[in-house]
């Protein structure tokens, strides 16, 4: 004989709802087996059905890295007015090159040569006016590179490390050109041929030659000293801190 079938051990219907059938409101909310409703995440963190607030917040970080790299890469206003002056510094410097080289020509010693009529002699056997012509392209090189720092410093006097560079680049163009300038303005190269249209036992003027090229720095040289040296005595300084007033006796 069989005991009879107590309340707990029956089996409602509503136990094992049907494939598709929401859940029952009486099943907890917290089990997992209970899907969300519809248009509900799964998990806080999940996007809710909009994957355009995604694209989004990608583009935004997208052209906040462009922003930042292009302030990292630009140069900022005040460098970039620095390089332009430097560059018109430099242009400036180079073309006075023209100036030091025709003051070159004219003020270097001449060298006296003379043919005998199968060599060419220097007529002076000490040979110092070729020595000359050097330590004058000096000379004028550092005066020409003490008045270009004065000009310079004048013009700006807010002027940073770029103008110095500006000064020394225009003073190696701007002796290279005085060079060339000199040395084609000058008598011919060609001492034979100059021999032949002089004559025999006649004096002539030899070509201009450089023969230290270590002159050639002695513009930028003298630029970047004097102009260093006018920065540091005359230039603009920074403001010093303000002192605290001082506390008076007694005072709390």
């Amino acid at each position: 004989m069989t005991a009879p079938l107590t309340p707990h051990d029956q089996h409602s219907p509503h136990d094992e709802p049907a494939e598709g059938r929401p859940p029952s409101p009486e099943q907890p909310a917290g089990d997992s087996a209970v899907p969300y409703p519809t248009g509900y995440p799964a998990h806080p963190g999940q996007a809710s059905g909009h994957p355009e607030h995604a694209e989004h917040s990608d583009e935004h970080a997208e052209h906040a890295e462009h922003a930042e790299h292009a302030e990292h890469s630009e140069p900022g206003p005040e460098l970039r007015a620095e390089l332009v002056q430097a560059s018109l510094v430099a242009i400036a410097v180079a073309v006075a090159g023209v100036l030091l080289g025709l003051l070159w020509l004219w003020l270097a010693p001449k060298v006296p040569l003379v043919s005998d009529g199968s060599a060419v002699l220097l007529k002076n056997a000490e040979g110092e006016d070729a020595v000359g012509a050097d330590g004058m392209f000096t000379l004028l090189g550092l005066a020409f590179g003490a008045v270009s720092a004065i000009i310079v410093f004048l013009f700006f006097r807010h002027g940073g490390i770029a103008l110095v560079i500006g000064l020394a680049i225009g003073g190696v163009l701007a002796s290279v050109i005085a060079w060339r300038l000199g040395v084609w303005l000058g008598p011919t190269s060609d001492v034979v041929a100059h021999a032949k249209a002089a004559g025999k036992g006649v004096t002539f003027d030899g070509p201009l030659k450089l023969g230290a090229k270590g002159a050639l720095l002695a513009w930028s040289v003298a630029a970047m000293v004097i102009h260093l040296a006018l920065t540091g005595l005359f230039g603009p300084r920074d403001p010093e801190p303000a002192l605290p007033p001082p506390a008076t006796p007694g005072a709390r």
